[in-house]
């Protein structure tokens, strides 16, 4: 029976090959892209389960409370890891991780800057799983000078092929021994290190920290026992203010609790501040998923379209096998196996654009899929159960209504001018239209907004600034003097500033002042950093009101604060305000503002302008270049030139502060690409569909045009006459989508303190090309018809 029901079926594959066609184009398109948002999807909710104890994994986060602000952090203090393993019988393990400064590694010639370096607890490795090529896991790092490092390092460092275990890496002033090799950390992970320092490399050089509860600065994490409730242990974690940490800070209002996150949570639900990894939403998952959802379910109906649509051309077909003793039940398993074999054909197309594509979809999504991610048994699962849903989904209605077929009013002919339930398909035209029309709004909101970030007024000057760090791990200030007065010798060289900090940058300091009021003094945490007397003009943050630093006098008590600090703390007049370190009684160790500063975003447009203070730091580490646009090219050649007469062993590096700080947006940039992508992809699905019903349509009608075309109809009327239905379908399409597509932008604006607003822009434009698009589409082929020979068409009547 199943040879029979295939046979068939290729028989009508073969009979009506635009049909055929059209339906097999429209369902591998619909199946390939929605293959890769599933692949996305699966990728982020996977973050960090390929550890063996992802489940017992928690870091440990820290919630401050001040008297007017919360901070929430990733970040806790150096003797958290090994308290909690002394005093909690839950924990099994804990550990740290202490993220290194940009350092220059070197083996012989071979030398590179690693940002992706960390100082970790020899114990790390019994809490996360990470493969090693060499070594031995649990003694790597039990040594100071110890490291472990990545096979990608280790072959960029000593080759491939090469044993590395005992070989040395050198900083400027430090060597190391390599004590294990490991596989790379998976791109899906939080936390991604490609070299782990011993933490005993640390502690030797800091002893006076090892009980200090006052700093965050580490991750912590910690390996519960089995069976242990996180709620619980959270609870149990509350009594550790009172314990450690209420003798620095409750003398200034301030309290704090730690709360665990599960690691496998963290990449789509943290929303603390200080994250190693850019995170990936929640919201975008939903997003996603519902536009895969969509891409197949526009697929299906096509399918379901075209096939209702054609009924007429298989009512005798069906009549005749009624009348010769089919059941309804045999027609309805003819029809599903049709509708599953084009299922089938183009699930086999798509496996193949899957692995065409894959790299273009990789530079997009930032991902790195390859073969053997289509090959994974949830994903041949996956695909079966695509095969099956696009098959019996889009077959199930065209089989239940063409087996529905009475064979007496089949021969009779009284089906020979229909074309299936009318009404159906121009509702299932209707939802197509809506859900494309939503998907390209929401494209042209989420793209609006992003530019609208990346071009908004950010109260500096970002463009044609070049930033040169200096790492060396010593005090190189007089170096970086001479240096810098060299760089404003150059031609092209507008100003040179100098600071330790930099906007967009994630290493700004919190510290706890004591602020003047009009009702006294306060203690506050405020993010501060030090900046030379250039800084701002390299920048062109102007001054509001008072002066900028000028005299090396400034050092010792003189500070700038931003306008948000004035309004926080309601001061008439800034000028002449002092702040002071909390518990210093002397009255020597004072602060005074000597200029307020127009505020500019000190982050990315994320977050408000919070209050900043600035002190007074000359020939810091961080030097900002301004550059004229006419010479920025020569002017770094000739900066690469000083930059080796003072500092030979470090290699000339450089970024723009431009590209560094709309590096911020980079993950929504990224989603905003493929959602747009799919979103043109959902249209052209459409269109397919539209363009086979179109056909059918016209080709049923063919005679009633050419009757009109005789009577002296135009071309244009008979187009107007076929196309004005759809006009009517975009309508009513736009009267949906335009209040699903704002309840959902609307929402989404909201999580941003700086947006563009809702317009009605994007609305118009994106159902004027969904009308256009339908129009265009409907139009080919009625003008088709239109043109073609009346008497051809008549002549049998």
């Amino acid at each position: 029976m199943l040879k029979n029901l295939l046979l068939i079926a290729f028989r009508n594959f073969k009979k009506d090959k635009w049909y055929s066609l059209s339906n097999v184009l429209g369902l591998t398109l619909g199946i390939t892209f929605s293959l890769f948002l599933i692949f996305y999807i699966k990728d982020e909710l996977n973050y960090d389960r390929y550890h063996d104890k992802a489940d017992r994994i928690y870091r440990i986060a820290s919630y401050i409370q001040e008297r007017d602000k919360k901070t929430n952090w990733t970040l806790t203090q150096l003797p958290l890891a090994p308290t909690l393993k002394r005093e909690f019988p839950e924990v099994e393990q804990s550990a740290r991780f202490l993220p290194r400064e940009r350092t220059l590694f070197k083996n012989g010639t071979r030398e590179f800057y690693e940002t992706k370096v960390y100082y970790a607890d020899s114990n790390v490795f019994r809490i996360f799983t990470d493969k090693f090529i060499e070594g031995n896991s649990a003694t790597a790092l039990n040594e100071p000078n110890s490291i472990v490092i990545s096979k990608t390092l280790a072959e960029k460092y000593f080759g491939k092929n090469t044993q590395v275990v005992g070989k040395t890496l050198r900083t400027v002033y430090d060597l190391y021994k390599v004590t294990g090799v490991f596989e790379d950390v998976p791109k899906n992970s939080h936390l991604i290190f490609d070299m782990l320092i011993s933490m005993s490399t640390f502690l030797k050089g800091n002893q006076d920290r090892q009980d200090n509860w006052g700093n965050f600065y580490i991750f912590t994490y910690v390996l519960l026992k089995p069976g242990t409730r996180a709620d619980a242990f959270d609870k149990k974690l509350l009594p550790m203010y009172d314990k450690y940490m209420a003798p620095i800070f409750s003398k200034f209002n301030v309290t704090m609790q730690y709360h665990v996150q599960p690691i496998i949570a963290i990449h789509l639900h943290s929303d603390l501040e200080r994250e190693p990894e850019e995170l990936g939403s929640m919201s975008y998952i939903w997003i996603f998923s519902a536009v895969a959802f969509f891409m197949l379910l526009i697929a299906c109906i096509n399918y379901m379209n075209l096939t209702t649509a054609r009924s007429a051309r298989r009512a005798k077909e069906i009549g005749i096998r009624k009348v010769a003793g089919s059941t309804r039940k045999q027609l309805v398993l003819q029809f599903l196996t049709e509708s599953l074999l084009t299922a089938f054909v183009s699930v086999l197309i798509s496996m193949l654009l899957v692995i065409l594509i894959l790299p273009a979809f990789n530079t997009i999504s930032g991902k790195s899929f390859t073969i053997q991610t289509l090959l994974q048994p949830f994903n041949i699962i996956l695909l079966f159960s695509i095969l099956l849903f696009t098959g019996l989904v889009g077959g199930s209605y065209p089989a239940l209504y063409l087996s529905g077929f009475q064979p007496v009013s089949i021969l009779k002919g009284a089906l020979s001018k229909a074309s299936g339930n009318v009404n159906l398909r121009r509702t299932l035209v209707v939802l197509q239209f809506s859900i494309s029309m939503v998907m390209l709004i929401c494209t042209w909101v989420v793209y609006s907004q992003l530019s609208y970030l990346r071009k908004k007024d950010l109260g500096f000057n970002k463009n044609q600034v070049m930033m040169v760090t200096v790492n060396t791990g010593e005090d190189e200030r007089s170096k970086i003097f001479s240096m810098n007065n060299e760089f404003r010798q150059l031609p092209g060289v507008r100003v040179v500033g100098t600071g330790n900090c930099y906007p967009g940058s994630a290493n700004i300091n919190l510290n706890l002042f004591t602020v003047e009021t009009k009702t006294g003094h306060v203690d506050k945490a405020i993010e501060c950093y030090g900046i030379d007397e250039n800084y701002l003009g390299s920048l062109g943050i102007p001054i509001a009101k008072g002066r900028n630093f000028s005299s090396p006098s400034d050092t010792l008590h003189s500070i700038l604060v931003n306008e948000a600090m004035v309004k926080h703390f309601g001061w008439d007049n800034a000028l002449g305000k002092r702040v002071t370190f909390p518990g210093d009684t002397s009255g020597k160790n004072y602060l005074e503002v000597i200029g307020v500063v127009k505020n500019f975003n000190q982050k990315s447009l994320y977050n408000s302008i919070a209050p900043l203070l600035l002190f007074y730091s000359p020939n810091s580490n961080i030097i900002q270049v301004k550059l004229n646009p006419d010479h920025v090219n020569a002017s770094i050649a000739q900066a690469e030139n000083i930059w080796k007469k003072y500092f030979p062993q470090l290699p000339f590096e450089y970024k723009f502060l431009d590209e560094d700080f709309n590096s911020q947006y980079a993950a929504d940039q990224k989603r905003g690409k493929i959602f747009a992508a799919f979103s043109l992809l959902t249209i052209l699905i459409t269109c397919l569909g539209l363009l086979g019903l179109t056909a059918f349509t016209t080709q049923q009608k063919q005679k009633e045009i050419s009757i009109r075309r005789v009577m002296g109809a135009s071309i244009i009327q008979v187009i107007t006459m076929i196309t004005r239905n759809y006009l009517w379908l975009s309508l009513i399409a736009a009267a949906i989508a335009f209040p699903v597509a704002w309840f959902f932008m609307n929402n989404w604006l909201k999580i941003f303190p700086y947006n563009a607003g809702m317009s009605a822009i994007p609305f118009i434009l994106s159902a004027f090309v969904i009308v256009i698009t339908a129009l265009t589409t409907a139009s080919y082929h009625s003008a088709k018809a239109a043109l073609s020979n009346p008497a051809k068409i008549l002549k049998t009547e």
